[in-house]
């Protein structure tokens, strides 16, 4: 068993996520890579850029959240972007491997669903027209 979770304010690395799963009797490897779209149903207008804030305790609630969903034989390590992100850059990284892809599937999405909807990191979404709306303020700790 081995959970790997942190937020960061670098680039994130798919292949160094991937890598951190691997293991020989590893049968399958979940990936999700989640990158910032030009817009949202919230926005009027273009979506520019986001600025990601996260709660001081945001990295211990990422790191519990994969946690919950460990088990026999199961290998877990995400990340999150933290910061000023353009359209195109990479948010999230979700990286789960298994002996069968049924449940890498099922634990890779699950802990991207709880990510976006209990991790406290709020976006601020800046638009074309430099008009900017905050999404995901109701998450708290």
């Amino acid at each position: 068993m081995i959970v790997r979770a942190r937020l960061s304010e670098g680039p994130l690395d798919a292949t160094l996520i991937l890598a951190e799963v691997a293991a020989a009797d590893a049968g399958a490897t979940a990936l999700f890579v989640g990158t910032v779209r030009d817009h949202d149903p919230g926005a009027a207008g273009e979506v520019v850029q986001l600025e990601y804030t996260a709660h001081p305790d945001a990295n211990a609630v990422l790191e519990e959240l994969a946690r919950a969903l460990d088990g026999e034989g199961v290998r877990i390590s995400v990340s999150h972007r933290i910061g000023t992100l353009a359209v195109g850059d990479v948010a999230i990284v979700c990286a789960v491997s298994t002996a069968h892809r049924a449940q890498a599937f099922e634990i890779c999405r699950e802990l991207v669903e709880r990510v976006k909807a209990e991790l406290p990191v709020w976006k601020k979404q800046i638009e074309a027209d430099g008009s900017s709306s905050w999404v995901g303020l109701g998450r708290a700790l």
